[in-house]
């Protein structure tokens, strides 16, 4: 594999989540985005986290922080573009916050399965998580675009700028996100 940039998205509302800062919510006593950064962390050279509020905390991992360059909280695709926009490398990983118990060489797997895709994101037996890809640099401007055109669906731009997904034999609960209150009471981490 080639050097690669991972982007932890935590920029969002938190709505489900009462408008609380989904990223920062305790998981056994720990923030959310700490359980992904573990893991993410050895799968690339470095992480960015993208975040709207509470910058200080976030940067509190040593992780470089960028927020959304567009107004509003359009969505998980400002936060890739902005990851994009501040990747030092071509190829950029996105992991959204809430998914906590990724698999430990997911990046791996999309890289050996992109071919010549700009963008290839997980699929698992039950569905699509566009969150969790890997697109290559050269789609920030197309993404600008999309968003300054007021679309906001990530898996259709994915798929319009010439992506594919990549099936996961994994469990289904390797890539369950927490979205309510509910999820995260009486979770255990899967070893």
């Amino acid at each position: 594999m080639t050097a690669l940039t991972g982007v932890i998205l935590a920029g969002g509302q938190g709505r489900r989540m009462g408008g609380e800062d989904k990223g920062l919510l305790l998981l056994q006593g720990e923030p959310l985005y700490q359980h992904v950064l573990r893991r993410f962390r050895p799968q690339v050279n470095i992480v960015l986290i993208s975040a709207n509020r509470n910058i200080d905390r976030y940067q509190l991992s040593g992780c470089q922080v960028v927020s959304d360059s567009l107004p509003d909280y359009p969505g998980p695709l400002a936060g890739m573009l902005s990851g994009l926009r501040h990747s030092p490398s071509e190829w950029v990983a996105f992991c959204a916050c809430d998914t906590p118990w990724i698999p430990d060489d997911f990046v791996a797997r999309l890289w050996q399965s992109k071919a010549d895709a700009p963008a290839v994101w997980v699929k698992s037996s039950l569905r699509d998580h566009p969150a969790l890809a890997l697109v290559n640099r050269s789609l920030a401007d197309a993404l600008e675009a999309w968003l300054l055109s007021g679309e906001r669906r990530l898996m259709q731009f994915l798929r319009e700028s010439g992506g594919h997904a990549v099936t996961f034999p994994d469990p289904e609960s390797a890539f369950r996100n927490i979205n309510t209150p509910d999820d995260l009471r009486d979770e255990e981490i899967p070893s």
